[in-house]
């Protein structure tokens, strides 16, 4: 149990790993919350406390339950993003396997901390009924509207195109080890909100907002008692974009030891042309190398993600990757020169760009292939659709 305070709310509450549950009377799906997995993030964490005392109070006809978990404990006590490494980095495949050894993870907090996490989930997926779904709340170092990242899938585009907030595909090709990629590869729904920035109190709200629209869309709330009308309206304001959807196609890393400054005034979702002048890092200026809108500028001491650029995905694209996709046009591309299957399973490719120079990573998406490693001669992709388990989320409601 830590204590934990929020500047912009005034208000000092105690948690723990658990922040709560609410189980209703009748059968629904199961919802599970993240929030504070980076400690300087804490505005999801109080929103998600605010709902769940509210359902106990009001005691309303639910469907389903709702699970309530916190991030990194010891750094929301503090303050910071992360003790020595990044919590939401740690979820691949290698570093699971560690969790095994409790002579590695006894060294490391937050190994420990991702442990407890990762067993609270695993057994809520062995005790509650599906359909299940996963959300992480965050907050942005830099002002910004809330928006959505979400791994490219069809399943996750269909449920997230219920929200009236920004979404942005993609992000899965950019990061190593996030949680929500690992739960995606499980083939659940899985996304982030993103609710503004940290020190703004609208984060709470817009927080709050979410939370209640999500109880509504997956059918544990009905739309009075979501309060949906006044929760939609709110987030719908904040949307000022006729495209909803948006792709990342730049990424500015940065290494540990780099002095990394962001120019001052970039907010999120701003157009900058090709060669502006973003930031300055090791004394150099960074300018963009595409044009496009300026996403999540980093404006605080920790993180490698200096900045990213999107672009307005176009309706046709994405109807035509849904096409592709529903027909499995990806079977037929291991036809062509220089493209093979990495696995039995057909959920990887190999490219050999010396043969299939021709192709984008563009070209890919389409089938809904990211890309999670390259080098001078191959390209690995890994495709959302094999895994994804459609027959869990066929009966909802949103999905007829």
């Amino acid at each position: 149990m830590i204590k934990l305070h929020s500047g912009p709310l005034n208000k000092t509450i105690e948690i723990k790993r658990l922040i709560g549950t609410y189980h209703g009377s009748d059968e629904g799906p199961t919802l599970i919350f993240t929030a504070g997995i980076h400690g300087n993030e804490p505005a999801g964490i109080f929103a998600l406390q605010t709902v769940l005392q509210k359902l106990k109070e009001t005691t309303p006809q639910f469907h389903g339950c709702m699970y309530a978990i916190s991030g990194n404990l010891t750094a929301l006590k503090k303050g910071v993003r992360y003790n020595k490494v990044d919590l939401n980095r740690l979820w691949t495949k290698e570093k699971l396997a560690g969790l095994e050894d409790e002579k590695v993870i006894s060294f490391d907090d937050e190994m420990l901390q991702q442990k407890e996490i990762f067993d609270l989930i695993q057994g809520i997926l062995e005790r509650e009924k599906g359909p299940f779904y996963f959300f992480d709340l965050h907050t942005t170092s830099g002002d910004t509207a809330p928006f959505i990242t979400v791994n490219d899938s069809l399943l996750n585009r269909k449920f997230t195109s219920l929200y009236p907030v920004p979404l942005i595909l993609g992000i899965e090709e950019f990061l190593e080890g996030p949680l929500l990629s690992y739960i995606n590869e499980l083939g659940y729904i899985a996304f982030g909100f993103e609710g503004g920035q940290h020190e703004s109190p609208k984060s709470f709200e817009y927080c709050v907002s979410f939370i209640n629209l999500s109880l509504y869309f997956t059918g544990c709330l009905s739309q009075a008692e979501a309060n949906y009308n006044e929760h939609f309206t709110k987030l719908q304001h904040e949307m000022a974009f006729r495209n909803k959807f948006f792709e990342i196609i730049f990424r500015q890393e940065i290494n540990p030891d780099d002095r990394f400054i962001i120019c001052d005034g970039y907010v999120n979702f701003q157009k900058v042309s090709k060669g502006t002048v973003i930031a300055i890092n090791n004394g150099k200026q960074l300018k963009t190398p595409y044009s496009g809108q300026i996403f999540m500028p980093l404006y605080q001491g920790k993180g490698n993600d200096g900045f990213f650029i999107i672009r307005k995905t176009p309706l046709f694209f994405l109807k035509l990757s849904a096409f592709l996709r529903k027909i499995s046009f990806d079977r037929l591309l291991v036809a062509l020169p220089g493209v093979n299957w990495r696995h039995e399973s057909h959920e990887e490719l190999v490219v050999d760009l010396k043969i299939a120079r021709f192709f984008t990573r563009q070209f890919f998406h389409l089938m809904g292939y990211r890309s999670k490693y390259k080098d001078a001669t191959h390209l690995k992709l890994k495709n959302r659709e094999a895994v994804a388990r459609d027959d869990d989320y066929k009966n909802a409601q949103w999905n007829k």
